[in-house]
């Protein structure tokens, strides 16, 4: 069965955010909050500078997506294009709807003069990462880090596992927050005490 691609209105909102939801937790068994979630997609149309859906259709119903946002490059002179949330129905997987999608990702990334696509996957994801090297992309040469600015920004409690031993991992060394060990305050202490599984 072909597969049509569009790009996404604001009505494929609740589709976006359920997908959204099922990632999070099929990848990395987070719960996302409902209404940050709505707030967030509706973000990306309020503001189109800050990306676009493109829709995965077959026989007319939606069965996946991706979210594609841009990042300047002063080294390139151009923008790269991000490949973010991307999700496919379970019942529509391995049937060509992400290669479907990425293609059209490609052609427009083109079409705009992008210098590249890009994306992340998770370490132990290998099935993603074959598809991706199927598709032509490889693996750079950076790894990732982030900060969580927001305060809200923690894992809910009991979200998180830490390897915290008291008396093994030094003074001062306290549990992750969220780690459900009821401790409230954020990670101090050596850092190799924090360890996520």
């Amino acid at each position: 069965m072909s597969v049509l691609i569009r790009p996404a209105t604001l009505a494929d909102a609740p589709d976006l955010c359920a997908w959204n939801a099922a990632m999070a937790w099929e990848t990395e068994h987070k719960t996302l909050d409902p209404a940050r979630l709505q707030r967030g997609v509706a973000g990306v149309f309020a503001q189109p500078a800050r990306g676009f859906y493109l829709i995965g259709e077959r026989a007319g119903v939606a069965v996946g997506s991706l979210l594609l946002t841009f990042e300047w490059s002063d080294w390139r002179c151009g923008d790269f294009w991000w490949i973010q949330s991307v999700y496919v129905v379970a019942d529509a997987r391995r049937q060509g709807v992400f290669r479907a999608l990425y293609a059209t990702a490609e052609q427009r990334a083109r079409e705009a003069g992008a210098v590249g696509l890009r994306l992340y996957v998770a370490t132990g994801n290998t099935t993603a990462q074959a598809t991706y090297a199927d598709l032509g992309m490889r693996p750079c040469h950076y790894a990732m880090y982030e900060a969580g600015l927001a305060p809200d920004a923690l894992p809910p409690a009991g979200s998180v596992r830490c390897r915290y031993v008291r008396g093994r991992d030094g003074p001062g060394a306290r549990h992750l927050a969220g780690c459900g060990a009821g401790r409230p305050a954020p990670c101090v202490g050596q850092a190799a005490a924090y360890r996520l599984r």
